[in-house]
């Protein structure tokens, strides 16, 4: 079959000047014979081909509305084209954690100050906002899906994972459906099932929730890999993600070099289950000073990483370790498969996540402590973007499900929505390096009642006990001790920080450490 190709209509013709300059002659362009592989190969929206002519061809039906819209939204011309839509102001504390519903136009938040709030982004409206139920910091809030909207998880620095419920009224209704034995951080959510969920925490426990059972179902509890860690109870869990092709494999990672990948249909029901497989630089193997912050699956079923004071890193099945991932010999080391790594970013103060963007995940994106976002291209490593944020750290960032919006937080107290509406295209700052940035101090740790004050103080002090009897255990302590001073001088109930009479900054810990 063949196209008459009509003239391009004017507004077609100037838009070109904002999406990619290119030479284009409607008048010599004859008809042809198009075959499949040619309309493949012209209809990549990747800069390199040219994109008004997409335009024109998906109105004369040469291209699907789907696949014209993943091409348009995966093009490198949207990401460099990102800047800040609206800021999302209604928080009082860090905001932890952002979500987008399943059509996109709501997102939901949670933060420090332990309420959930839902938002009509594109308006910048608070649709609706309630307390969580918690008692501490709000780490994750996700709608279930198929649920109208109406039912959302959440999992917090009090371990409590909670269900909120929105009535036809408005009210809203929470009940706790589980706990951890500290901090939980992270929940996922089985792709397209209304029903259940899996969270993890610093307990190293990872469990099942039916929201259709009155109880959770312990799986197992995470143990240390190195030999020289397993005089720990439990490898603590900071991530957790589950493979959107597969929802028999579940991944997670803590405080050691391992995401842990296990197949859910394999777990004893001892709670003693081992994982199927095992995932790690091996530069990092033995390595007791990395753990991991963040994990994320890709459509394709790879595997991200992202490790603090290191690098983010994609595996395949294929660079898996196996259930003893241990090497023998430093020769099995070596053999290891190297992974695709994302540099440029730091990763030491928070427990940041990480995350793909574009329909096909063809983008890698990550906050960083210096307030910046960094995005990569996935195949390449290449890094192409880098957008100012924050002030201070920049936790999380989600993608929108269907177009190329971005909504980010991290620790200062709202949203930040990006879209893909510059004038121009953005390039890459000539020094990417760290730049010293004022730390808002007490960041990890911000309350504002004497209430939460004391639970924080608690959960400080088991966590220096339980570091006792830790290799590193005399540095954990000082560590420890600093945090804990740190929080005492902060604490405000007012503001979040301290300023004396004279208009100066009140005391320093560095006072008490100089």
């Amino acid at each position: 079959w063949t196209i008459e190709s009509p003239p391009l209509p004017t507004t077609l013709i100037h838009t070109q000047s904002k999406l990619e300059s290119f030479s284009f002659d409607p008048a010599s362009h004859q008809p042809r014979k198009m075959t499949d592989k040619a309309k493949r190969s012209r209809t990549h929206f990747n800069g390199s081909h040219h994109p008004v002519v997409d335009f024109w061809r998906r109105e004369v039906g040469g291209i699907s509305p789907r696949s014209f819209s993943d091409r348009f939204s995966a093009s490198e011309n949207m990401v460099l084209r990102l800047e800040i839509y609206r800021k999302l102001a209604k928080h009082k504390g860090c905001v932890n954690t952002v979500s987008f519903n399943a059509q996109g136009d709501i997102l939901v938040s949670g933060s420090d100050d332990r309420r959930v709030l839902l938002w009509d982004w594109e308006l910048g409206n608070v649709k609706l906002s309630f307390h969580s139920g918690h008692s501490n910091n709000v780490f994750q809030a996700k709608f279930m899906p198929f649920s109208d909207d109406r039912t959302i998880v959440t999992c917090a620095a009090d371990g409590m994972v909670r269900r909120a419920s929105v009535l036809e009224s408005g009210k809203v209704e929470t009940v706790l459906l589980g706990l951890h034995q500290g901090p939980a951080h992270k929940l996922c959510i089985e792709p397209g099932n209304p029903h259940i969920f899996y969270t993890c925490g610093e307990d190293g426990l990872v469990q099942r929730f039916d929201l259709r059972t009155q109880a959770p179902t312990e799986l197992f509890t995470c143990q240390a890999v190195n030999p020289r860690r397993r005089h720990l109870e439990a490898a603590q869990l900071n991530a957790i993600a589950m493979d959107p092709r597969n929802s028999n494999l579940l991944a997670v990672g803590g405080m050691d070099e391992y995401a842990r990948l296990y197949d859910i249909r394999r777990l004893h029901g001892d709670g003693s289950s081992r994982a199927a497989d095992h995932f790690a630089p091996p530069h990092l193997i033995g390595d007791l000073h990395v753990g991991i912050t963040g994990l994320a699956f890709s459509e394709q079923s790879e595997l991200l990483v992202s490790y603090n004071n290191e690098f983010v890193y994609l595996f395949t099945h294929d660079m898996g370790l196996g259930s003893n991932p241990m090497p023998s010999s430093p020769e099995d080391d070596s053999k290891s498969s190297v992974p695709m790594a994302y540099k440029g970013h730091k990763n030491v103060e928070t427990v940041k996540g990480v995350n793909f963007c574009g329909p096909r995940s063809e983008y890698v994106v990550s906050g960083s402590d210096c307030g910046r976002i960094f995005i990569w291209k996935k195949r390449s490593g290449e890094l192409i973007r880098v957008m100012e944020a924050d002030r201070y750290v920049v936790n999380c960032i989600e993608p929108h499900p269907h177009i190329p919006v971005l909504a980010s937080s991290g620790i200062e107290n709202d949203i930040k929505v990006w879209t893909s509406k510059a004038a121009e295209r953005a390039t890459l700052p000539d020094n990417i390096e760290m730049q010293r940035k004022r730390k808002p101090r007490g960041w990890m740790y911000r309350v504002s009642s004497p209430r939460e004050l004391l639970a924080q103080l608690f959960f400080l002090q088991n966590r220096s006990r339980f570091s006792e009897d830790r290799e590193e255990g005399e540095a954990s302590s000082s560590s420890t001790g600093r945090e804990l001073l740190d929080l005492i001088l902060n604490f405000n109930d007012d503001d979040d920080e301290h300023v004396s009479d004279n208009g100066e900054d009140g005391v320093s810990r560095d006072d008490f450490f100089s």
